[in-house]
């Protein structure tokens, strides 16, 4: 059984033991393979901000990792939700950046799981007079700090 399956096994047994009937269909995207699901329930799949994917996207990477521990990140979506608010906070943080660099105002984003946190790391990586940083700790959500880059010139 390949990862890609066996994933789509797990995700199916968690939406049968939650009484949720949909389809289940594995695609490769620009981030990695992804499990989009169809169902006529998606708001109780997707829950508050997208909260009850995060968990299953969390279970489904953690089962998987026990079966092959060098596995691909999966991503769980639902009726491309999770593609959708991704490309929405893409805009969002590359707007973020550009205001932080015209003003040398340093801003805090919304606290973040830490999928979005790389979302954003990966998104402003090549972003030229930006830094960004986030506390550490063991923390779920955390917010990210994007700073404009001291000048080299002093």
């Amino acid at each position: 059984m390949t990862t890609v399956e066996s994933a789509t096994k797990i995700l199916d047994t968690m939406l049968g033991l939650l009484g949720i009937a949909g389809t289940i269909a594995a695609q490769d995207t620009h981030d990695g393979p992804c499990l989009q699901i169809s169902t006529a329930e998606s708001s109780a799949l997707i829950g508050r901000d997208g909260d009850r994917l995060d968990d299953l996207q969390y279970l489904v990477n953690r089962i998987l990792r026990r079966q092959f521990p060098k596995a691909e990140r999966f991503k769980v979506d639902c009726e491309h939700y999770r593609t959708i608010r991704e490309d929405q906070m893409a805009e969002e943080i590359r707007e973020i950046a550009e205001r932080v660099k015209a003003t040398g105002t340093p801003y805090q984003v919304r606290p973040l799981n830490a999928y979005y946190r790389r979302m954003v790391y990966h998104i402003l990586a090549d972003h030229q007079g930006i830094e960004t940083h986030s506390p550490e700790g063991d923390d779920r959500l955390k917010r990210i700090t994007i700073s404009p880059k001291p000048s080299s010139n002093s």
